[in-house]
């Protein structure tokens, strides 16, 4: 765990962010007058194979997806009196 003052902090902060995407740095404590206020960690990502797919399923395609065009064009363009 890595403790920088506010000012290092204001001044490196790509570089202490690129340290948690790396992995060198678990963590990042930024303190205030040597008091610890906050604290810069990774946000647990979900791994893109567990999105792909989701939805299948849920829902059906049609065969041709263009057939309501017209219809869907018209109820855009309707006005409310």
């Amino acid at each position: 765990m890595l403790v920088v003052n506010m000012f290092e902090a204001k001044t490196t902060l790509s570089k202490l962010v690129e340290a948690i995407e790396s992995g060198r740095e678990t963590e990042v404590v930024i303190a205030r007058h040597g008091t610890p206020v906050a604290r810069l960690a990774p946000i647990p990502r979900q791994p893109i194979a567990n999105r792909i797919g989701i939805a299948k399923g849920e829902f059906a395609v049609p065969d041709d997806i263009d057939a309501d065009n017209d219809r869907i064009a018209a109820l855009f363009q309707e006005r409310k009196a």
